[in-house]
């Protein structure tokens, strides 16, 4: 969270002063910026997709247990609360 805020804000502000106020180190910030993303991060974006389409196909009426009922069709291992969070998250 603090890292995304001085990522946000980079432009407007000097990044040393962003990370002396919020209270983070700036390798940290740097080393932050480099990470590549974590395997929990890579299965929401490839859930997220078929979230996308099933709820195009759907027309909009599906809601958390039965698109996890669809997800889980297509062989996707996933639950209602994982589902709800992405949907949640990305205005679905």
């Amino acid at each position: 969270m603090s890292f995304s805020f001085v990522h946000n804000w980079r432009h407007i502000w000097p990044i040393e002063m962003l990370c002396r106020v919020m209270q983070i180190s700036t390798r940290g910030y740097r080393s932050w910026r480099t990470r590549p993303l974590s395997q929990r991060s890579r299965t929401d974006m490839k859930v997220l997709a078929h979230i996308r389409e099933q709820y195009s196909l759907s027309l909009g009426s599906y809601g958390r247990p039965r698109m996890t009922m669809e997800l889980k069709e297509v062989g996707l291992d996933v639950g209602e609360r994982r589902v709800g969070r992405l949907k949640r998250i990305n205005g679905i």
